[in-house]
């Protein structure tokens, strides 16, 4: 974007995906929702014209593959006719073995393309490299960077259309940055990701959000091994039971901003 050129101010937005978008493991909001990064971009936007009538939708259900959220919230997102959404998905696809990653591609395309149709400016997400963090992932690189390439891709070619990237940002290696879970953002990483998208919007940097954090106290072998374990029993025994049962975290949880309404902060 030119310098010399105001960024687009928009006067509603609506986030469409999955845990990621709808917020999991930021700080919890009185209504005993997460805040989340879509939350904390639409108090800045709702603040550019004072809040005065700045609509705003979260449609995105934890647990969501890309096939359901097309299904369950596209026409929704569709027809709130916002000027502003932000479309996250495909990465609980990719975490499960055998996932088609062409089918994956083929989905968001024809959501984004949906939503572009609308006249909305459409942002979408490369995911973070999880392969310095996370034991075990090296399994996931080969549809995650072919994905990473498809939505720029995508963006490159569709007028309207926004990447933010979150996969070329080092600070996502820190650990610090994500819930214990080591599958959602932390408060901070949240925080970041909502400076992101302002500035692939065009809007002026607030601070760094690609800036490392300052560096740790080293943790002891024995302390990383207890953390381990504790991560083993408490997030990825529920996870494993819940696949090998059809099960989703996010079954029959409703939206937590169903209807596109004033945003009050």
């Amino acid at each position: 974007m030119d310098e010399t050129t105001a960024p687009t101010r928009f006067a509603s937005y609506v986030a469409v995906g999955d845990s990621f978008t709808e917020g999991m493991c930021d700080e919890l909001l009185p209504d005993g929702h997460y805040r989340g990064w879509a939350d904390r971009l639409a108090a800045a936007l709702a603040a550019e014209d004072g809040g005065s009538g700045f609509g705003y939708a979260n449609l995105a259900v934890r647990g969501k593959l890309i096939g359901q959220i097309c299904d369950e919230q596209l026409a929704a997102a569709a027809g709130m006719g916002a000027e502003l959404v932000t479309l996250a998905g495909g990465l609980n696809d990719v975490l499960r073995p055998g996932c088609d990653i062409a089918e994956v591609e083929a989905r968001l395309a024809a959501a984004a393309e949906r939503l572009l149709a609308t006249g909305a400016t459409v942002v979408l997400f490369t995911s973070t490299d999880p392969s310095r963090r996370m034991a075990g992932s090296a399994r996931l690189m080969p549809a995650i960077r072919r994905l990473k390439a498809f939505v720029e891709g995508f963006v490159a070619a569709h007028p309207g259309a926004v990447v933010v990237d979150l996969f070329s940002a080092g600070c996502f290696d820190d650990r610090r940055l994500w819930a214990e879970d080591r599958l959602h953002l932390s408060p901070e990483g949240h925080r970041r990701v909502a400076e992101a998208v302002l500035q692939a919007l065009g809007r002026p940097a607030a601070f760094d959000w690609r800036a490392a954090l300052p560096p740790a106290p080293p943790a002891g072998r024995w302390r990383r091994v207890r953390s381990d374990l504790r991560w083993l029993r408490i997030h990825v025994g529920p996870w494993l039971v819940r696949r090998l049962t059809g099960r989703s975290s996010g079954d029959g949880r409703p939206a937590k901003r169903a209807e596109l309404l004033p945003y009050e902060g």
